[in-house]
């Protein structure tokens, strides 16, 4: 199966190509921290991976994109492209989820301690996810505050993402304790999740975890524009 990854949720933005029928397993990644302006950079990434792995659209078996927790704004712009893909080719868009994703990438593999994806939300909130230690999620994402946190987590709990570091001195957990600090996902743990995912169960919609914090305009506004 060949895939097209994307992921515009975070500070980064990248797109990948992963084959997993070929004996080496064809992988082409670009990606760049930009914080923003990820709408600006997409779709030239999506030019270069395709031309670097010699992929036509039309032989991807499916478009895999990260759908949250992360920007409002950035994963708009991933999942307008992913679902237009699908669209055009007719072939199904599978949603990973940015918590999952770097879970992928952190989890120890040797049947301890669970672990806590936490990435850094609002002031004192942490958008976060526990899963054990293969990777497999056994609670459902949230967002929470670090000091609920501190009353509810175990002292054996691991921790990875951006705010890995915050929530293990709220815990006071010793810093071995924390395997990652990333705040983005790996492109490739998402386009091999995407692999791995029922298109029927991972909808390619945005995981919202909290409103946005725009202020909507009043009726009286809008009439004097």
């Amino acid at each position: 199966m060949r895939v097209l990854a994307i992921d515009t949720a975070l500070a980064n933005c990248a797109a990948a190509v992963l084959d997993d029928g070929t004996e080496s397993g064809c992988f082409e990644a670009f990606g760049e921290e930009i914080g923003r302006g990820h709408a600006e950079r997409l779709m030239d990434m999506i030019g270069e991976v395709m031309a670097e792995t010699s992929t036509a659209f039309s032989d991807l078996d499916r478009v895999v994109v990260t759908i949250g927790p992360g920007s409002f704004t950035g994963l708009r712009v991933g999942l307008a492209v992913a679902r237009g893909f699908g669209l055009v080719l007719g072939k199904p868009v599978v949603g990973i989820t940015t918590l999952a994703a770097i879970a992928r990438a952190s989890a120890p593999m040797d049947g301890g301690a669970p672990l806590l994806v936490a990435l850094t939300g609002k002031g004192n909130e942490v958008y976060c996810q526990e899963f054990d230690a293969s990777g497999t999620k056994t609670g459902e994402a949230s967002v929470r505050t670090i000091s609920d946190l501190a009353a509810s987590m175990p002292k054996c709990i691991r921790l990875a993402g951006s705010a890995a570091e915050r929530v293990a001195s709220e815990l006071d957990l010793p810093g071995e304790q924390i395997i990652s600090r990333a705040g983005f996902p790996g492109i490739r743990d998402v386009a091999e999740l995407g692999l791995l995912a029922d298109p029927v169960t991972a909808s390619p919609s945005p995981l919202y975890l909290r409103p946005p914090d725009a202020t909507p305009q009043t009726r009286g506004r809008i009439e004097r524009q």
